[in-house]
């Protein structure tokens, strides 16, 4: 015990007061108690009595004597076997012969019994055995067996087996020994015994009542002499009797006496000569009963030598006592006589009786005569059952011996068996059983304050010194609390011994003459106790709990060590045996007291622990200093605080103290303010050293820290002394660049690694949609996870820092899935334009002049021929899967990251309005819509264009889709360019040829400068190519956003536009096929077929022309429709479900588009050449329109859509050709009337719009600004006629939610806002329309200039056009 704890303990000794003042009942009881100090010999001497007359009066051993009965006559045996069968089993009648198959049965049952399986009793004897063996080899021979079988007659097997049973008995004796023939009738007899069993086995007690009578009889004539057939002992019968064991005098049968011998260390031959010494003289029957008169008589004298009123608190509860020990007193004395009756006087002239009453006066001779008589007549009387079961008491008040002059002068005490001070007497023998016993206690035994012989002694002796059952009690737990404060007990004996005097033990039949025996200190009433005994037990109450608090307290001092001692025990006893005792009272300022006392010794055993750590953990060079010291101090202070706090968790709290909570307010304080200084430490150095710390062993310091701070805030009010996350965050940002560095090669290595092949188990297994995907985009994902769980792993407890960390893991997200998405792209760019078998033919067959010809007429002509499907690689669509299944998963990790949660932390902490600042990077997303009469380059009149947008480093920033044949070509396709600054972009259009250098068509420029889009809003652009015709740019921009929504949304897009230009990509190679099916050839053969009848219609004057039937116009896309079934077999086979309805559904937009061109040109502010279609023509184009909605959809008998679901396939486009049909015929003044209307409504709205974005100082500018700033470039041409609407951004595709969300707001929008943009594509086709085209035209021209005017003046208002105001993020501030 260190010295502060050893001065905390005297403190508690001196402060701990053992017993309160005494108050009148205990000075009282003191002032009378008389003290006598009891020696050994004394002690040894009076339990050597008591357990000796125990001896005496016992029950009387009785035991059983055997007494032979006498000899039967000898036996005698049959002498004429022959005769007597013949008399009793004869032959000649039918009803006695055996029934057929009984032979058999019969050998069956004498192999049982050869075998020892027989279950009848007696046929397991070894003689027997060797008989029947004997008579079953006869009885087995073939001539006896067929003699049997036709006789069927008993008299030959019981002779057969006779004769065998006297050869078996025979052997071995000699010829004058006669006894062996006795077993020869024995033997035949169980042999008929054994056919009347299997007779009656077999059910002929019916069928044969005589033979088993005859059976029956014979078998009683061969048992005549011997009844028993299987047991002969040859020994003769007799009686048993009872007879009384008289008293040998010797330790050796005196259990008691030797158990006295045993406590008191003397041996058997050291008490045998005490005995035999006094047995005689002093140590008698009538000594005892001469005690127990005397006592009798103190007793109603109220003398000394027994308990008398004073002894008691309550004259109550001494009458009590006193009525309840006189029928205790008569018991014992009757316990004498029987013993010993001769102690009684007889008297022939008085009758029994049990009910009389003591005599008053003590003196009467005639009322002792009369006692004597009676108890003498009681124990004479023959029909007693038992002395003990007498119902009535027998008063022996009167009853006297003839040495009565000591009794009769009642001065001093004088007993033989009866000590002077009992109650001294008694606990000093406990003491000396209760060493005895711990000394020689077994460890098998169930834990106990005495043994059952240190207990029964100590119960003997309560009985014939008259201690009541409370001072009994009392003395033993005062036994047991003197050895406790002596530490010679421990807390465990010190609970038994309360046990043992506060639960009642079991009853028995015959409980020992002692008052309240059956009762327990917790049931007897504290009132009937002597003021002895309750001043006794107040005072051991008192003793214990000093005893018990020194002892928790020196306990508690090593609770902090790695196997501290249990306080259990020592808390039990005192809340369940002190506290709770009436008798003991604590005072409030005493628990106080204690509770200050133990605090502080805790607080100091905690400081010491705590220094150990820290001298252990910690080196003492600084320069040796690392994180894993630290993370090993906190480790050991965290693992004792958990121990600590399981340990108490159910009782946290120990006398007012709460270990747990001192610990932690002692040690943390201490750690919290070592850990920061030895992590600025080791970081300091580190930073000298030019060294990196370990981010692994940084992490493990903060899980460490935590850890402690969660306990930390649990248990204390005050904050943690440092900011972990603050400290610690460098750490976490080092691990994201290294992630970041990672990634970048990792996707490069997991796209290189993979064969891109579908994840079968086979050539015949049919791949689910879960299998089609290949492994690089499984693992990149399989990264993205990893990475993000590693910071969710460390459960950082900083949200802000968290948001952070999610923003920068997003930003490497976008640009793997970036970085994936393009070389993906360009290896499947370079698959699909890879020249198929077919293709490679023709390229040869193109080499020579003649071949080239040759394939521009088989392309003439192609229309005519069947079509074979595209080839396309099973790599390629695995490409396909693999982007599809990305954006799946980039929801999932979008919704695990909780992105919009992030987004809203940082957008609070940041603030609404941030200092303003240029963004450092924008994008601009060029979407390249159309081109507008280009230049033929093809000897057919047409061209197949595709667009090449490079930079002004000449570098190739996208290439379009290839559309076959036109000259007014729509490709829209987008690109995302990311700037620093302003950049010159260059478009240049190429003709596609199949073989030999493709043409060039014509170029045009377009500068890409972040002011101009500074207010964030689309632009389109006509732009002029050099050569003839123009395009149709659509531009908007956005600033490049540290914000993790911007990320997810990047590579949504990156995801999303790859996905559309592989679509793209498939659809180009069977778009050809879809124009030549829906073209003017293909409608005019059509309708051409008929011309024939047509003509001979108009020369016999017929007045309608040949209608074309619906199956015509079926069959005339009847080879589309083989082409599309026979591309959608191959694609199927590796295509996932979603992959292909997004290839049918751009597919079905190439349908909509070419049925489209039919119907009306493009959007233009010139008049066009295209030819408007009859009534005849436009049916049939709305047959087929109707005809390939149902082949996309694909429905089956059903009712269940297999294909393209119905909303995906009417889409805007859909509803506008649906509408069209409304206005295709209509007069061109009613086309221009509604066409005003629709423009007033349309101006009326973005009027509306602009006045409430101005009250709400929102910006908005309309798409024709991008003229006012770039002078060199033509204005926004006839495409601005129409509603420009506002672009997709990054936000709008953060996940596939906002995604699907746009689309059906675009749906609709186009659904309830219908626009003049069909009716100005009809008027183009009207010669007399023109005027109104140009006026319109100037008419959106002003619109857009007043727009600008007011969009200056509020941005010039809210910031200054100079100023370059950009919000956080790159969003103008509002």
């Amino acid at each position: 015990m260190s010295s502060a704890s050893r001065k905390s303990f005297q403190q508690l000794h001196r402060r701990l007061d053992s017993v309160q003042n005494s108050d009148k009942r205990r000075s009282r009881a003191v002032s009378s108690a008389r003290q006598l100090a009891v020696s050994h010999d004394d002690a040894y001497t009076y339990a050597l009595r008591v357990a000796y007359l125990h001896y005496l009066l016992q029950p009387k051993t009785k035991r059983k004597q055997w007494v032979p009965a006498p000899k039967p006559p000898p036996r005698t045996h049959t002498s004429n076997i022959g005769d007597l069968v013949k008399e009793f089993v004869p032959g000649n009648s039918s009803s006695v012969k055996l029934p057929h198959g009984f032979r058999s049965h019969l050998e069956k049952r004498i192999e049982r019994v050869i075998m020892g399986a027989e279950k009848l009793p007696g046929y397991n004897d070894a003689a027997v055995k060797k008989t029947f063996a004997q008579a079953y080899t006869a009885f087995t021979e073939q001539g006896f067996r067929k003699n049997v079988d036709k006789e069927r007659k008993v008299e030959p097997l019981v002779l057969i087996f006779y004769s065998a049973a006297t050869k078996a008995c025979s052997l071995g004796h000699e010829r004058s020994d006669d006894s062996w023939k006795l077993l020869v009738d024995r033997h035949v007899a169980l042999f008929v015994r054994l056919l009347t069993n299997i007779l009656r086995d077999q059910g002929h007690e019916r069928d044969k009542p005589e033979l088993l009578s005859r059976l029956n009889t014979l078998e009683n004539k061969l048992l005549t002499n011997d009844q028993n057939l299987f047991i002969d002992t040859g020994q003769s019968s007799g009686n048993t009797i009872e007879v009384v064991v008289p008293l040998s005098y010797d330790v050796k049968d005196m259990p008691m006496v030797q158990a006295v011998a045993r406590i008191f260390g003397l041996s058997h031959s050291d008490v045998q000569s005490h005995i035999d010494a006094q047995r005689q003289q002093n140590w008698t029957e009538e000594a005892a009963l001469r005690d127990l008169k005397a006592y009798q008589h103190r007793l109603n004298s109220n003398a000394s030598g027994a308990l008398r009123s004073q002894d008691f608190d309550v004259d109550e509860a001494y009458q009590e006592w006193k009525r309840a020990e006189a029928p205790f007193l008569s018991q014992m004395m009757l316990e004498i006589l029987t013993a010993r009756p001769e102690l009684a006087r007889r008297s022939t002239t008085v009758s029994m009786s049990f009910d009389k009453a003591l005599p008053a006066s003590p003196s009467s001779a005639h009322a002792e005569d009369k006692v004597y008589s009676d108890l003498g007549r009681t124990l004479s009387n023959p029909d007693r059952s038992s002395m003990y079961g007498i119902d009535n008491v027998l008063n022996l008040g009167s009853m006297s011996l003839e040495d009565t002059s000591s009794i009769r002068t009642i001065d001093e005490a004088n007993y033989t068996f009866i000590p002077p001070e009992p109650r001294e007497f008694l606990k000093v023998i406990a003491k000396y059983a209760v060493e005895f016993d711990a000394m020689h206690s077994d460890e098998g035994e169930q834990p106990s304050l005495f043994s059952k012989q240190s207990m029964d002694l100590l119960t003997e002796l309560c009985v014939w010194w008259r201690i009541p059952q409370f001072t009994r009690l009392v003395v033993f737990l005062e036994v047991a609390a003197r050895r406790f404060t002596d530490t010679l007990f421990t807390v465990v004996d010190l609970d038994n011994a309360f046990d043992l005097v506060k639960i009642p033990s079991p009853e028995i039949k015959k409980p020992p003459h002692i008052y309240l025996f059956n009762e327990s200190l917790a049931t007897i009433d504290r009132s009937k106790w002597t003021i002895t005994d309750y001043v006794v037990y107040q005072q051991t109450l008192y003793t214990l709990n000093d005893a018990l608090l020194r002892d928790l307290y020196d306990t508690l001092m090593h609770c902090y060590e790695p196997k501290p001692p249990t306080i259990g025990p020592t808390v039990h006893v005192l809340t369940t045996h002190i506290f709770s005792d009436p008798s003991f009272s604590r005072k409030e300022e005493d628990a106080q007291e204690f509770a200050r006392l133990l605090e502080s010794g805790l607080q100091e055993q905690a400081a010491l622990v705590y220094r150990g750590f820290l001298d252990a953990k910690v080196p003492q060079s600084q320069q040796d200093w690392n994180f894993s010291h630290v993370v090993e101090l906190g480790k050991s202070v965290v693992k004792l605080c958990e121990r600590t706090q399981k340990r108490y968790k159910r009782n946290p709290e120990v006398m007012g103290v709460n270990p747990f909570s001192v610990l932690v307010e002692t040690m943390f304080p201490n750690f919290e303010d070592d850990a920061h200084e030895l992590i600025r430490k080791i970081m300091q150095v580190a930073q000298e050293r030019g060294e990196e710390l370990p981010l692994q062993d940084g992490f493990d310091l903060y899980k460490e820290l935590v850890e402690i701070r969660r306990i930390h805030r649990s248990s204390l009010g005050r904050p943690f002394t440092f900011d972990v996350e603050e400290l610690l965050v460098d750490f976490v940002w080092r691990w994201i660049q290294n992630a970041e560095a990672r990634a970048e090669v990792f996707v490069e290595e997991a796209i290189k690694q993979d064969q891109f092949q579908v994840r079968g188990h086979g050539p015949g297994h049919i791949s689910l949609d879960s299998e089609r995907h290949s492994h690089s985009v499984i693992d990149m994902f399989q990264l993205f996870h990893q990475t993000a769980d590693q910071i969710f792993q460390l459960e950082w407890d900083n949200d802000v820092h968290h948001a952070r960390f999610m923003t920068a893991l997003s930003k490497i997200f976008a640009n793997s899935i970036a970085r994936y998405c393009e070389v993906v792209d360009q290896r499947f760019v370079k698959e699909m334009d890879t020249p198929r078998p077919n293709e490679k033919e023709a390229a040869a067959a193109a080499q020579t002049t003649q071949g080239r010809f040759m394939q521009y007429a088989k392309d003439a002509w192609n229309t005519k021929e069947k079509i074979e499907p595209f080839q396309f690689y099973p790599e390629s669509l695995v490409k396909l899967n693999n982007i599809e299944w990305a954006m799946q998963e980039l929801d999932k990790l979008e919704k695990s990251m909780n992105v919009d949660a992030c987004a809203d932390i940082l957008e609070k902490v940041d603030g609404p309005r941030r200092p303003i600042r240029r963004p450092n990077k924008y994008v601009f997303t060029i979407k390249i819509v159309e081109a507008e009469d280009i230049k033929a380059c093809d000897p057919n009149g047409t061209s197949d264009p595709y667009v090449v947008l490079v930079d002004e480093y000449q570098k190739r920033l996208h290439k379009t889709r290839i559309v076959m044949r036109t000259l007014n070509p729509r490709w829209d396709e987008s690109v995302d360019v990311t700037v620093s600054g302003p950049l010159n972009v260059v478009a240049t259009i190429w003709d596609y040829d199949t073989f030999g250098d493709h043409d060039f068509v014509g170029r045009t420029s377009l500068k890409l400068d972040p002011i101009h889009f500074s207010d964030y809003l689309p632009r389109e652009f006509w732009l002029d190519l050099d050569t003839q015709g123009r395009i149709l740019l659509r531009v908007s921009m956005e600033g490049e956003r540290d914000d993790i929504q911007f990320y997810f949304g990047k590579a949504f897009r990156h995801l999303k536009r790859t996905e559309r230009d592989m679509v793209r990509k498939i659809t180009d190679k069977l778009s050809r096929h879809i124009n030549a099916s829906l073209s003017y050839e293909a409608l005019r053969n059509l309708l051409g077929r008929n011309l024939a009848s047509q003509v001979n219609s108009f020369f016999k004057r017929s007045s309608t022309l040949p209608q074309i039937t619906d199956a015509e116009i079926e069959n005339a896309l009847q080879s589309l429709f083989t082409y599309f079934n026979e591309n959608f077999a191959i694609m199927k086979e590796t295509l996932t479900e979603a992959t292909m309805v997004a290839v049918m559904t751009r597919l079905w937009k190439e349908v909509l588009m070419a049925i489209e061109a039919l119907l009306v040109p493009p959007l233009s502010e010139k008049p066009s050449n295209q030819r408007p279609l009859n009534q005849r023509e436009l049916d049939v184009v709305y047959k087929w329109l109707q005809l390939l909605f149902d082949f996309f959809n694909a429905r089956d008998e059903d009712g269940e859509v297999l294909g393209v679901p119905a909303e995906v396939l009417k889409s805007p486009k859909y509803h506008e050709l649906a509408s069209l049909n409304f206005f295709y015929f209509d007069s061109t003044e009613n086309l221009i009337r509604t066409s005003e209307r629709m423009a007033a409504a349309t101006a009326q709205r973005q009027q509306q719009q602009l006045q409430g974005q101005m009250s709400s100082n929102r910006l908005s500018a309309p798409a024709s600004l991008g003229s006012s700033l770039s002078s060199h470039h033509a204005g926004p041409a006839f495409a601005s006629m129409g509603t420009i609407r506002r672009g997709k951004s990054i936000m709008m595709s953060r996940n596939l939610g906002t995604m699907r969300r746009a689309k059906e707001e675009k749906r609709k929008e186009a659904q309830a806002d219908p626009s003049d943009d069909m009716i100005l594509r009809i008027l183009r086709m009207r010669p007399e329309a023109a005027g109104y085209l140009k006026e319109r035209h100037r008419q959106k021209e002003r619109m857009a200039a007043a727009a600008a005017a007011a969009m200056i003046v509020k941005q010039s208002v809210s910031q200054g056009w100079n100023s370059g105001g950009f919000g956080r993020g790159g969003i103008p501030r509002r």
